[in-house]
């Protein structure tokens, strides 16, 4: 069970902190999905510090703070709920499966921890 837990949770970690940094970079397909969604640019600093404090979160669960781990899974499937909503309101479905692949991972890592 360990297992499982660490390599999904380390995927997570290291897909949350590559589109903390896109965000951050203000990388072309964030700028493009930002705007389609209709996500100022401006929040893109706080987005990427959202998706990086969770991203800590679940380092520091794996490391011998469950409760945080807990806490920062639990952080990320709100987060990426919204993001996932926010995709819907606006109609933009034919990149849900970027939202909903990070949701996916959240939750994994989520029930994983809570399970551990």
């Amino acid at each position: 069970m360990f297992l499982a837990y660490a390599v999904v949770t380390a995927i997570t970690i290291l897909a949350n902190a590559a589109i903390a940094v896109a965000d951050l970079a203000k990388a072309d397909f964030v700028l493009a999905n930002s705007a389609e969604v209709g996500v100022p640019r401006t929040w893109l600093p706080y987005l990427a510090a959202l998706k990086t404090a969770g991203a800590v979160g679940l380092l520091l669960g794996l490391l011998g703070a469950p409760a945080l781990g807990v806490a920062a899974a639990v952080g990320l499937v709100a987060f990426y709920t919204g993001a996932v909503i926010a995709h819907v309101r606006a109609r933009v479905l034919h990149n849900l499966a970027f939202p909903g692949a990070y949701l996916a991972l959240a939750a994994a890592s989520l029930v994983l921890a809570v399970a551990h």
